[in-house]
Order: structure tokens, then C-alpha cells, then sequence
């Protein structure tokens, strides 16, 4: 127990206080940047790369793209038809990824001389990804190539379909594979089986896998001297791109998605894409753009086109020109997303009641009939932050056809449990990754797919749960919940997935002063022992052991109070404020 901080071993929340890290070997000369230095290196970067690793570029993570299998094979089969003016169409997924992949596959091909086509197919007519009868419509319309961006891996039929019409398929996806890839002209993922160099950029989302296609076929463009009297693209400007993508899929931010969403948070801050500009004006965002602003204020925007509305609302918003276009997209995506809210909140109350029968179980399946398929993985990442388990979210048709949608815990792969519940005949279809997962199912197969997935994942479970831990960065004074520490924490972002946010220690302190905000937020006072006082808020934490905590404390017993220091700025002033996450007596 040596590990635990301010010996806190069962808090407010009933958890231990570990260090993220081994809490030595640095100077202590410069206590911040020792902070910053601490937080990079218990989050994976190599002491020697500290440097690099502060301001992450591309060019330094940035991998050969032919690393990849079929990589220069799928560079080759565009540059062809390029060459020859053949119709390209992109095929697309409906969130967020899909939508940034597309976009920057036609903003690419469109600053090439190619107006590419886009296919984004309908959630609830069509389902997810490529089917028969989209692909030989396409086929009909006289394409030539097709390009699938975040779908495609497991699409055996669509593509075998469209082999048998004379259509080729480049597939770019980053889903989990099985060991028989579809009749693809060519299979761009470095989640394959068969990738060696490349398996180790299994993290990137889609639009980064899309992002090193591009980077391939414009070296080999280079090398055929295309580019001898026309400006080449930049690629670098579509990093707006890649970093929306990324974060808004829940990729892990470390190596080269770091760098893309670092790079990208810039690109986006210049507002040179009009559609993105456009819903940071709706979304009344008009600092520079931050991590959470991606993940959620647009991310969610875009994808209640998917959810909720037209499919392909975020693909046109994305490669839209037009500043009128744009704003009445964004108008219209914005209205959506509130329409999305009411769906969702009236799913979750239904399937949180399912819940409460299955609190014992390590993972938990619900399912509703007319439950809108456009909210249930919202739903079922709710449920999971509430129950502490893996948990999936069905909704059922009139006919009995169930679409599912699951998100699991760190150390819990969901993807490949679904994957192998599809392989044993429980789902009509059904894959991901190790985070989320998808799948369709008939409705007299979900109790024996629930049975499956507990079995298959019992152990993994108890393990996560087991390990449950909040992991703290550093321990402060109440005076150091302040301006400069923040300046210096956003020197170890950005922050996300796989790169946690610190967690910052400060006590003891004491309770001053203590308020309830919108009858549900604490916000609370704190004075240190060093005569320092800080402001704090607890979200949501009313009835909760939190406040409850805070309220047994009053003036009189101290208190450790753990979370993350946020800049706070109300009426043109900035002071730091600490988001609380635990407590625990001093």
C-alpha cells in the first residue's frame, strides 16, 4: 500500500488513492515542469523523448504510410483512376469518424481536379455499412471505384457483390478484422490479422488511417510528376479533420493521434473550413477550440445527423464551400442534436430500470422495443459510467430485429466478445473494438447472448473492477490550485483517450463556504492550511456521497479533495477551479 496517496485507501467513492506513476527522479527545481515532465512519462513517453513528446509534430510520429498492408496497392488503384477521370464515390459511416473520413478523402480528391461522389447510408433503412444493394446500385450508376472509409472490414457480402459487378472496393477501416478479409480490391487497417510493422497504429480511428492513404497517394503522384504544373494539396490544412475524428471516436491519444489532435486544434483555431467554423458560431464556441469542445459540443452535432436526422448532414456540412450552406447546416444539425437529447433521455430512463435487475451481473444487456437505434450507444456509455461494467443497449423493431450498440470498460475488449458471439451464431452481425461495439441480433437470441458475453468476459470484468483506482499526478497546497499550474498541465495534453486528464491532490483543506447550483451542482469554498482559498464544483453530485461528504465536513474537519484544475472564466475574468472527482478525510 505504499503506492497510495495521503494514505487514502477507501474514500468518499469507496476507492483507493494510487500515483499514476513512481512519484521521484526528477529535480524538483522547477516544481511545474517536473509536473509536466511526470504526467508525459507516466502516460508513455519515453524519458528521452520528454522534448518531443511537449509539443507533439507529425513529422516526428509520422510512420511511411506503406508500413500498412495494401497501402501503395490502394494508392496505386486511386492515382489510376485519377489518371483516367473514373467515377469515385466514397462510401461512408454515418458518425463522426465516417463523416471526417469522407470529408477529407473529397476535400482531397475535389483539390486533385476529382468531384467525387459520397454514399452515407441511412441508419435506420440501411443499417451500418456497405450492403448488397448499395453497391450495386453504385455499380448501376456507372462508378468505377469505391472507397469505404470506417466501414468495410466485415462487409463480406457488399463486397463480394460488388467484385461480381466489376466494381473495385478500396476498404480504409480500423475496426477489429477476422482472419477472411472481404473480396476488396484492397484492405487499408492496421487492426488486420496479418499486419506486423503496421499492427502497432491500431489505435488510430478512421479518418488517421484515411489521413496516411492520402499522404500515400500524393507521394506516388509526386513520383509520377503529377504535380509538375498544378499545386499539390495541402494536407497538413485537413488535420481539422483528423482531430475531430479522432477525439470524437474515443482513439486512444497517445504517439501519432497526439500529434494529429495537438496539430489539428491548431489548424481548427484559423476557422479556414467553413462548415467547422460555422458550428463552433452555432455551438457559441468562439475561443480557440480545446479537446472537450471536440468531443463534445461538435462531435455530437454531427453525429445527430446519423441518430436522428439525415445521414448525410455531416459529410455536406464538412466539404461544404458555401458560408450560407454551412450556417443553415449547422442550424439544422444544431436542432437535431436537441431533438437527440429528449430521444435519448427518454431511452436511458427505460433501459437504467432494466439495470437495476442486473447489478450483479459483469456485463449488462437491455433492450426495448422502438428504442431508437440513433441514441442506444449514448445510452449504453451512461450506463457503463454509472454501473461500472460493460454494458450494451438493443432496441427491437416490430419484427423482432434488434440493433445493438455496446461500450465497455479499459481491460475489456467488447469488440472482439462480439466478434466471437457472431462466429458462434448469436448475432445476425456484429463487430468493434475494444471500447465499443456494434451488432444486430434476432430477439430470441439476446438471452443466450447475454449468457455468451458474461462467461466470455467474467474474468476481464472482475479484473477491471478490481483495479479501480483513482490515479493521482501530484499533491498540491490550496495555493496551487492556480493560473500558472494550469498553463503548465496544458503543457501535457492534449488530453483524452489513452491520456488521461491529471488528477491533482490539494489538502487539507476546509469547507467555507458551500452552495447548490440548478438544484444538482455543489459548489463549494475551500481554505488550505497555508490561509490560500480556492473555488470548486462538484457536477451533478447533489444526494450524492460527495456533497454529502462536504456536508458532514462543514468548517470543522479537513478534508483531501481530489479532481482536475479547470480554467474557470465569468464575466472577463480567469481563475483556476477545481472540478471535484472524490474526497477524503484528512
Amino acid at each position: 500500500m505504499a503506492n497510495l496517496v495521503c494514505g487514502v485507501s477507501s474514500s468518499a467513492l469507496g476507492q483507493s488513492w494510487q500515483w499514476r506513476g513512481q512519484n521521484s527522479g526528477f529535480s524538483g527545481e522547477n516544481p511545474l515542469e517536473d509536473l509536466v515532465d511526470r504526467i508525459l512519462i507516466t502516460r508513455g513517453c519515453p524519458r528521452e523523448n520528454l522534448s518531443l513528446y511537449r509539443d507533439p509534430k507529425i513529422k516526428h510520429f509520422m510512420p511511411d504510410p506503406s508500413l500498412l498492408c495494401d497501402m501503395d496497392r490502394a494508392a496505386e488503384r486511386l492515382a489510376k483512376a485519377i489518371y483516367n477521370k473514373e467515377s469515385i464515390v466514397i462510401f461512408g459511416d454515418y458518425d463522426v469518424d465516417g463523416a471526417t473520413s469522407s470529408a477529407l478523402m473529397i476535400d482531397l480528391l475535389r483539390q486533385l481536379g476529382v468531384n467525387a461522389g459520397y454514399y452515407i447510408p441511412d441508419r435506420l433503412a440501411e443499417g451500418y455499412g456497405p450492403a448488397v444493394q448499395s453497391m450495386q446500385k453504385l455499380a448501376e450508376d456507372g462508378t468505377n471505384l469505391v472507397v469505404t472509409v470506417d466501414c468495410g472490414a466485415q462487409a463480406y457480402d457488399a463486397l463480394e457483390a460488388a467484385k461480381a459487378t466489376g466494381l473495385d472496393v478500396v476498404v480504409v477501416d480500423h475496426h477489429q478484422c477476422q482472419p477472411e478479409l472481404p473480396q476488396a480490391y484492397a484492405v487499408v487497417n492496421p487492426n488486420r490479422l496479418d499486419e506486423n510493422e503496421g499492427a502497432q497504429y491500431g489505435h488510430l480511428a478512421a479518418v488517421g488511417v484515411a489521413f496516411l492513404l492520402g499522404a500515400a497517394l500524393l507521394r506516388h503522384l509526386r513520383k509520377d510528376n503529377y504535380f509538375s504544373d498544378k499545386p499539390e494539396p495541402k494536407l497538413m490544412a485537413m488535420l481539422d479533420l483528423v482531430a475531430l475524428g479522432t477525439v470524437a471516436d474515443v482513439a486512444a491519444l497517445h504517439g501519432l493521434n497526439r500529434a494529429f489532435v495537438a496539430q489539428g486544434l491548431k489548424i481548427m483555431a484559423t476557422r479556414h473550413r467553413p462548415g467547422i467554423a460555422a458550428l463552433l458560431d452555432i455551438a457559441s464556441v468562439s475561443r480557440p477550440p480545446t479537446t472537450y469542445d471536440l468531443g463534445f459540443v461538435l462531435g455530437p452535432r454531427i453525429n445527430a445527423g446519423g441518430r436522428v436526422g439525415k445521414s448525410d448532414l455531416g459529410v455536406r456540412l464538412l466539404t461544404s464551400l458555401d458560408k450560407n450552406e454551412c450556417d443553415k447546416l449547422a442550424q439544422q444539425l444544431n436542432q437535431l442534436n436537441q431533438e437527440r437529447r429528449a430521444i435519448e433521455q427518454a431511452v436511458t430512463e427505460a433501459a437504467e430500470a432494466l439495470c437495476e435487475e442486473q447489478v450483479e451481473q459483469p456485463v449488462m444487456v437491455v433492450s426495448g422495443g422502438g428504442w431508437h437505434p440513433g441514441v442506444i450507444g449514448i445510452v449504453a456509455g451512461r450506463l457503463k459510467q454509472k454501473y461500472g461494467c460493460p454494458v450494451i443497449v438493443i432496441g427491437i423493431d416490430g419484427e423482432g430485429n434488434g440493433k445493438g450498440s455496446g461500450r465497455s470498460l479499459t481491460g475489456v475488449d467488447l469488440g472482439a466478445a462480439v466478434l466471437s458471439a457472431k462466429q458462434a451464431g448469436l448475432l445476425v452481425n456484429g463487430g468493434g473494438h475494444a471500447m465499443a461495439a456494434g451488432l444486430s441480433i434476432k430477439k430470441e437470441q439476446i438471452e443466450d447472448f447475454t449468457s455468451f458475453l458474461s462467461e466470455k468476459l467474467r474474468k476481464d470484468v472482475e479484473k477491471a473492477r478490481a483495479n479501480k483506482a483513482l490515479l493521482v499526478d501530484d499533491v498540491l497546497s490550496a495555493g496551487g490550485v492556480n493560473l500558472a499550474v494550469i498553463e503548465a498541465l496544458e503543457a501535457g495534453g492534449p488530453y483524452g483517450a489513452g491520456w488521461p486528464s491529471p488528477h491533482i491532490v490539494t489538502g487539507p483543506v476546509h469547507a467555507i463556504k458551500c452552495s447548490i447550483l440548478k438544484e444538482k451542482h455543489l459548489s463549494v469554498i475551500f481554505k488550505g492550511q497555508d490561509g490560500q482559498s480556492f473555488k470548486a464544483i462538484a457536477f451533478n453530485a447533489v444526494e450524492t456521497p460527495v456533497a454529502q461528504t462536504v456536508m458532514a465536513a462543514g468548517r470543522d474537519r479537513g478534508l483531501w479533495v481530489a479532481g482536475k484544475i479547470q480554467l474557470n472564466e465569468w464575466n472577463g475574468r480567469k481563475d483556476a477551479q477545481l472540478h471535484i472527482e472524490d474526497l477524503a478525510w484528512a
